[in-house]
């Protein structure tokens, strides 16, 4: 299959900078703490809805300051990925979901999901974020446009496809260089010279 970032009828599939920002903006506002970083889990990794829910505490490593992500969209289980994350998010993480006593216990957190929700819950709270602010049409208002706004930023801010490849679960780089395609500030800039 070949994936677009454009749909049927023109409109983006991804969430731009702009609104990337307000939709991390209206999470931290969120009054229930595990929806908030639920949201930014999902803004800040790329990650698909049923791989953040499947997310357990022991793979939340807050000394490489990772998430490792198990890639459910593989037809084989045990196909993990590492995903650096920023300071503040694994910060929140540790802090809201209470993970120094999981790790501390036996099993590490094994089995222990930080989101103790099922898939419709998930997508009618990322849906109520988006709304607040204010992305509230068009195929980039749902959690596949975080996770397209997430590989569009990743190829914007310089990082190679390898590496955006590998931080989606992606098994073809030929998936992951559908970003590439998407304007950015040095395509803008080389279409300003030409209107001097």
């Amino acid at each position: 299959m070949s994936w677009q970032l454009y749909a049927g009828d023109g409109q983006r599939k991804y969430l731009n900078q702009q609104e990337r920002e307000a939709f991390l903006t209206a999470a931290a506002a969120h009054p229930i703490p595990k929806v908030r970083t639920l949201c930014a889990v999902m803004a800040l990794t790329g990650c698909r809805v049923s791989e953040a829910l499947a997310l357990t505490a022991d793979r939340v490593d807050a000394a490489d300051k990772v998430i490792i992500f198990e890639s459910l969209k593989k037809r084989r289980s045990g196909h993990y990925r590492a995903v650096p994350v920023p300071n503040e998010l694994m910060a929140d993480l540790t802090r809201i979901h209470f993970l120094p006593s999981l790790w501390g216990r036996d099993d590490q957190g094994r089995g222990v999901r930080l989101w103790g929700m099922n898939r419709t819950s998930a997508w009618r709270h990322i849906k109520a974020v988006m709304a607040e602010a204010e992305i509230v049409s068009g195929a980039r208002a749902t959690p596949r446009g975080l996770r397209h706004g997430f590989g569009v930023a990743a190829v914007s801010a310089g990082v190679p496809l390898n590496l955006v490849q590998r931080w989606l679960g992606h098994a073809q780089i030929s998936t992951t260089a559908i970003y590439a395609d998407v304007m950015g500030p040095g395509e803008r800039t080389l279409a300003a010279r030409m209107w001097q």
